[in-house]
């Protein structure tokens, strides 16, 4: 019961649905992270045919009760674990773990099947058994590999290998014509079962290759493997070139289609900032244009404030009301200074009229000086006479 609990403790059960770090789930007690150390192993693991055994000192197996408490250093606990690690994968590596972990001082022996044996009661592999061998020896848990291991574990390879516990899934395995091939060692107190990974087998691994046959088989023409390698005729090795073009040419239109839509996107973006900005613009441009030009705008208080001073500028000024006056007596040759013809002679009745317009020469003087020179002059040019009087 202790095994049984310490197995269940240090399994790692992984799902398929919501997966963790490494495909593991809540449940699985992911333990917290840990300083950064170098602890794996330099070499692979020893074959057992390589290591020396001393026979001579006797070999007493160890209970499950005291496997549990812990056992000296120099006596671990020998736990044995089978199987094909086929196409090994992460499912095999956390049964190995599961295994390594069952007692506190452990040591793992793990039996690979040849392929004869194999292909016999199981069925074909694809690597072979030094692959397998070799696969299995890389795995950081192992600490030795049986080579040809036998299907159905005896006593006497029980006893050669001076094994304590067999480490398995409790599902019952049947083959060689037995309902369960582990049901004596089960018997015998000496299971320790582990927890298979959901998920991840090797079956599921060669069900994703064949269900998807086509695509592999045209990624590895692609890589260089000839149809002959591969077992591809003639025909379907055309087709999937065929369709290996065919996908080139859908990639380089999707590729197209998704440079449009950003070129378009980008466009249109610009052009409504564009639009904005030429909104923005036109406005602050209608309202300068309003303020300079409008009814109320800058040029008719201009054209205002020019038009009284030009009123102003050839206007008479007139003289004050207590000043004397100066009568002067018109001149029959009097001519005025921008006119070349002689003023036609004074007579009693334009007497009057040219006293009541008569210029004061020295009010036309200072207004002279007071506007420009040049305005004055162009005003000169082009003098008006009506009625004996300047406008």
């Amino acid at each position: 019961m202790d095994a049984q609990n310490s197995a269940k403790v240090n399994t790692r059960k992984r799902r398929k649905e919501t997966p963790g770090p490494n495909g593991a789930t809540e449940e699985d007690g992911i333990p917290s992270k840990m300083p950064r150390c170098a602890v794996g192993l330099r070499q692979p693991a020893p074959f057992s045919d390589e290591i020396e055994v001393d026979f001579s000192k006797p070999y007493v197996r160890v209970t499950m009760e005291e496997a549990s408490r812990g056992t000296p250093c120099e006596r671990p606990v020998r736990v044995y674990a089978d199987g094909i690690f086929d196409l090994f994968h992460s499912g095999h590596a956390r049964a190995l773990m599961q295994a390594k972990n069952l007692f506190p001082n452990t040591y793992l022996i793990v039996g690979v099947c040849s392929d004869e044996l194999t292909h016999n009661f199981k069925g074909f592999t694809v690597m072979n058994e030094n692959e397998r061998y070799d696969a299995v020896q890389h795995c950081r848990y192992v600490d030795e590999v049986v080579r040809n291991a036998p299907w159905t574990l005896t006593p006497e390879f029980l006893a050669e290998h001076r094994i304590d516990f067999v480490a398995h899934d409790d599902i019952p395995y049947s083959s060689a014509g037995s309902d369960d091939v582990y049901k004596h060692i089960k018997e015998a107190g000496m299971f320790a079962p582990t927890q298979r990974t959901e998920g991840i087998s090797t079956s599921d691994i060669i069900t994703r290759i064949v269900r998807d046959y086509d695509v592999y088989a045209r990624r590895n023409l692609q890589r260089g493997y000839t149809a002959k390698e591969l077992n591809v005729s003639f025909i379907n090795e055309k087709k999937y070139h065929l369709q290996e073009r065919v996908d080139k040419v859908k990639k380089k239109v999707k590729d197209v289609e998704e440079k449009s839509k950003e070129f378009v996107q980008k466009v249109e973006e610009k052009s409504i900032d564009l639009i904005q900005k030429w909104e923005e613009k036109s406005r602050e441009f209608i309202g300068s244009f309003l303020e300079m030009f409008g009814p109320e705008g800058a040029l008719k208080h201009m054209l205002k404030e020019g038009k009284g001073r030009m009123l102003q500028a050839i206007s008479p000024r007139q003289s004050p009301s207590n000043s004397p006056t100066r009568e002067r007596s018109p001149s029959p040759s009097f001519r005025w200074p921008f006119s070349g013809k002689t003023s036609p002679p004074s007579s009693p009745t334009n007497l009057s009229r040219h006293k009541s317009a008569a210029y004061d020469i020295k009010s036309l003087h200072d207004h002279i000086i007071a506007i420009p020179f040049a305005a004055w002059y162009r005003r000169l040019k082009k003098p008006l006479a009506h009625k004996g009087r300047l406008i």
